[in-house]
Parts: C-alpha cells; sequence; structure tokens
C-alpha cells in the first residue's frame, strides 16, 4: 500500500464559472473523486487536505514558501505529495520546492486550464496522471516535477508556454521525465537529477530579487530604480543568449562591483543564456554575472534569492547558484 497525501491550493482545477468570473470553489476532495480511478485503486491511498484558496496570480512569495513548507513536511510524512494549484506562477512553485526538498518521496505539481465544472475539463485528467507518476516507483527520488497533459516535466526548466492551450506547460531545454496516459507510466530518462536543496529550513520570506527585461531601445533605468527599491539582486531577461545593451551591460557591472549580485536568463522562452557576445553578454558574464542557463527568468529570480538568504558575498552566493543549476543539469560545467 502506497499513501500519498493531495495538498488542495485552489487554481483553475478548483475553480467554477460565476457571473463575476472564476472563483475557487471545490475541496481537494471532490478533486479527487473526479480524478477517477486513482482515487479508487486499493493500492494508493490518498488523503485529501485543503491548505490554501487563494488564486495563484494574487500569491506573493511568503505564500508560496508557506506552501512548500507544508509540501516538504507532507513528504516526511507520506510515499509523495501532490499540489493542485494556479497555472500562472505553478512554475515559480515547483521552482521553489524544488529549492527547498531533497528527500526521497517526490512532490507533483498540476493543474488545469478549464475550471472545475466546464465540459471538457481537464483537471480530472490531470490529477489522475500526477497521482499515478507520485505513486509510481520510478517517481521515487526524482525530487519535484510538475504533470501536465501527461507529460511529467522537471520543476527547473519548466515553463508555461500557452496562456489557453491544454498543453500549457514545456520544459524547453531538458524535456519531459516521463509519460503517463493509458499506456501506464513510461520514463523518458534513465535518471533525473535532483540537486541537493539550496534551503536547508524553508523561510518565511526570502531577500527582494527584481526582474529587468531587455527590449528595443531599453535603458539602465529598470536597474536603477531596483536597486533604489531595495533589490538584493537582480536578473536580467536579455536577448537572445543573454544580450543587453551597453547601458545595462555598464549598470550591471556597477551593481557587482557594489556587491549587488547579477544573474543572466534568455527571454526567448528556450535556450540557455551563455556570454557569446564582445560587449554584451560575454562583457556581462567577464565582469561575474551569472549565465543562468536554461531556466526561465522568473526560475532564476528564485534560485537567486534562495542563494542570497545563505548570506556571503556575491562569488560565493552566484557560485552557490552555479553549483545548484549544474547539479540539476540546468547549466553545464566547465
Amino acid at each position: 500500500m502506497r499513501r500519498l497525501i493531495l495538498l488542495g491550493a485552489g487554481g483553475t482545477i478548483a475553480s467554477v464559472e460565476t457571473p463575476r468570473g472564476r472563483a475557487v470553489a471545490v475541496p481537494a476532495a471532490d478533486l479527487l473523486a473526479a480524478a477517477g480511478e486513482v482515487g479508487r485503486d486499493p493500492r494508493v491511498e490518498v488523503e485529501a487536505r485543503d491548505v490554501d484558496t487563494a488564486a495563484s496570480y494574487a500569491a506573493g512569495v511568503g505564500d508560496a514558501l508557506r506552501l512548500v513548507r507544508e509540501a516538504v513536511t507532507a513528504a516526511g510524512e507520506a510515499d509523495g505529495v501532490v499540489i493542485t494549484y494556479g497555472t500562472d506562477t505553478l512554475e515559480e512553485l515547483a521552482m521553489l520546492a524544488a529549492l527547498a526538498h531533497g528527500g526521497d518521496a517526490p512532490i507533483v505539481l498540476t493543474g488545469a486550464q478549464r475550471p472545475f465544472d466546464a465540459p471538457g475539463g481537464d483537471g480530472g485528467r490531470n490529477l489522475a496522471a500526477a497521482l499515478r507518476w507520485a505513486a509510481a516507483p520510478q517517481a521515487r527520488g526524482t525530487g519535484v516535477s510538475v504533470v501536465f497533459a501527461d507529460r511529467v516535466l522537471p520543476a527547473a526548466g519548466v515553463r508555461k508556454v500557452d496562456s489557453m492551450a491544454l498543453a500549457a506547460f514545456a520544459a524547453p531545454g531538458p524535456g519531459p521525465i516521463a509519460v503517463v496516459d493509458e499506456g501506464g507510466v513510461r520514463t523518458r530518462v534513465a535518471a533525473v537529477r535532483r540537486p541537493a536543496p539550496l534551503l536547508e529550513h524553508v523561510p518565511a520570506a526570502l531577500p527582494r530579487v527584481d526582474v529587468a527585461a531587455m527590449y528595443l531601445g531599453c535603458d539602465a533605468t529598470a536597474l536603477t530604480a531596483a536597486r533604489r527599491a531595495g533589490a538584493a539582486g537582480l536578473v536580467l531577461a536579455g536577448f537572445g543568449v543573454g544580450n543587453a545593451p551597453p547601458a545595462v551591460v555598464g549598470a550591471a557591472r556597477e551593481l557587482l562591483e557594489d556587491g549587488v549580485p547579477v544573474a543572466v536568463s534568455s527571454r526567448t522562452g528556450g535556450g540557455p543564456a551563455l556570454g557569446l557576445y564582445s560587449g554584451a553578454s560575454a562583457a556581462l558574464a567577464e565582469a561575474g554575472a551569472l549565465m543562468a542557463g536554461d531556466l526561465s527568468p522568473w526560475q532564476v529570480r528564485l534560485l537567486l534569492a534562495a542563494a542570497l538568504d545563505g548570506g556571503g558575498d556575491v562569488k560565493g552566493v552566484l557560485a552557490r547558484c552555479r553549483d545548484w543549476l549544474a547539479e540539476a543539469g540546468a547549466l553545464a560545467l566547465p
């Protein structure tokens, strides 16, 4: 007998249509019932718990950290944990959980693009697949993953890639870990890298890290404003492989010299940030900025915040980020 804990945390999967728009109204027990056969599988016992009903788009980092703490605690009590959550910030919750979870019991996130009461809703199938994956022997030791539209995706590198389509999530860099459908659970990779937790204890809050997006004609205003607002670190969502205009490169260099760590990601939606172009990404790398592999800027932001929470100087903070990314398979070591 395998024991799973289902944590219901709102989202479209638990929402119904109302005259004012979709609203969370469905408890975890009803979601479990809608998942069908997994909830009735005699080999799997599932305990449903309602932990939060906030919309993911309205959640703060503190809200997400509380949910991560709940999930990590639950993972110590069961063979696996499944979280139902809103898709708007699901990739960020997955990243926070991956930064904090080091146990063998898998933590699996899922959700839906259509509300609970919609004809042809996808929530029941997504939850059934998430539960099947969490209960599968292949999932043990894989850390944190996202199950959506029959695909199992690693937390590090997962992105929401479509606002409405049912196949809303992808992992452009690492690709799927496994497939869960009528054919059962079929793994796609021989082994999954699970980095050691960067957050040994889940804090109530994390240092502020801002993201500055690069766009045609941008200058260093966003970097200056972030520093004045108290940001302890900064992520550049760069052009292409992480390029930025000269003014931004200069401002980033000044931040690094002042003890503010800077990481660089790509705004493209897929592919790594690399120090390739003179005066742009290569200059940022030379100045000491972290070229953060193939993670989204939003995931890199949380990685940098977690590393800052451990204290230390710029080099130490960015080294911890680099090591974690390498262990997760998101960054190649030289």
